[in-house]
């Protein structure tokens, strides 16, 4: 049986993507290129061919053999592939920003990425790959966080050089709540074609999916299942956290439409126009994610899976305990991101053209409660 998927259009005009991609965040760097491979190889027919990893995650390498082994043996095509990846916040100096993607691409072994997002609205200061690759939060590989002090503007004008030169197709932001979208879009001379969030049912933030509908911004979904990835980190926010997939309101649904519980969550992203970037190891599960567009759920499911919001946010990095310099730079993230969640929604500008797209994913900070 092969699944047609649809294509949505990315506001760059450039590139379109699938709802239901696929995500590589795989631990094993050795089992990466296999897994890659692997999935590009089982879902070429089905078009829906799109991967996601990042300089934080250590799998680019690896990822790229894998694609570039399925290439060679005739399963696919470059211009079949939406392939993804990230500016990580070490590297958001404008004079960063050209290089380490360069250095990406060279890594996937590839001449652009289809989509390039800011990995967070939040600039550290800069480690050499040379030293240390990937940099990760702190500056020296343990407790430090030092920031930098490049605004966001910087860091966007050179990601819009990236388009302009050929080595991304479309750019877009991670993690970026209201505020700082709003005040991007007072600057951008290339419009943010995603914005990637946490979202699940456990945290839904309908206005700032609204937002970025109404600015023609597609809503990319990342942790789309809520705690259970979380559990697999040893999280203890997940480990209090009742389980997606056996919370009754899911369960009783997914019974109703012979569908698992996790078809059931996609299928309610994927619904109202969000796309989703399923995260797993296993190969039947990666084929159940790809088919979450052949039924419908009633208005009333969506709205019963859409009540269980808690605005509880798993991804949040100012949950870690760190030193006490640590505490210090995080409390700076705090304050730097606390009006987020201030303004999250304008009315259309009468006077802005808009193409409609629809994706959805992310997360952002918010300040301790």
């Amino acid at each position: 049986m092969v699944m047609k998927c649809l294509r949505l259009a990315l506001v760059s005009g450039k590139s379109t993507m699938p709802p239901v991609p696929t995500q590589f965040i795989t631990p094993s760097r050795q089992d990466t290129g296999y897994s890659m491979e692997l999935a590009v190889s089982r879902h070429t027919s089905n078009e829906c061919n799109v991967t996601n990893c990042y300089i934080d995650y250590g799998n680019e390498v690896e990822a790229g053999q894998g694609v570039a082994r399925a290439i060679k043996e005739g399963l696919v095509k470059r211009e079949d592939l939406f392939i993804v990846s990230k500016l990580w916040n070490s590297f958001h100096e404008g004079h960063q920003v050209e290089p380490i993607c360069k250095k990406q691409l060279a890594d996937w072994g590839l001449d652009y990425f289809d989509l390039f997002y800011i990995h967070f609205p939040v600039a550290l200061k800069y480690v050499d790959p040379k030293v240390r690759y990937p940099p990760g939060w702190a500056f020296d590989g343990k407790n430090d966080i030092k920031l930098a002090n490049a605004p966001i503007q910087e860091t966007w004008t050179a990601m819009e050089a990236l388009v302009e030169k050929g080595f991304a197709r479309s750019i877009g932001i991670s993690n970026f709540q209201g505020s700082l979208i709003l005040d991007l879009l007072r600057y951008a001379k290339i419009r943010p074609a995603a914005l990637q969030i946490e979202h699940h049912p456990y945290l839904v933030q309908p206005t700032l999916t609204k937002l970025a509908e109404s600015e023609g911004i597609a809503v990319v979904a990342y942790s789309t299942f809520g705690p259970t990835s979380f559990i697999e980190l040893d999280w203890k926010k997940a480990h209090d956290t009742p389980v997606l997939f056996d919370h009754p309101v899911i369960t009783k649904i997914a019974k109703q439409h012979v569908k698992t519980p996790a078809q059931v969550i996609l299928r309610w992203v994927t619904q109202r126009g969000i796309a989703v970037i399923p995260k797993s190891n296993s190969q039947p599960r990666l084929e159940q994610n790809l088919y979450v567009t052949d039924f419908d759920l009633k208005d009333d499911e969506i709205e019963a899976i859409s009540g269980l919001d808690r605005n509880l946010r798993f991804n949040n990095p100012t949950d870690v305990r760190p030193s006490p310099s640590r505490i210090n730079a995080v409390h700076g993230l705090i304050h730097y991101c606390s009006t987020l969640a201030l303004f999250t929604f304008l009315p259309r500008h009468p006077t802005t053209s808009r193409t409609k797209c629809f994706l959805s994913s992310g997360l952002g900070l918010q300040p301790f409660m």
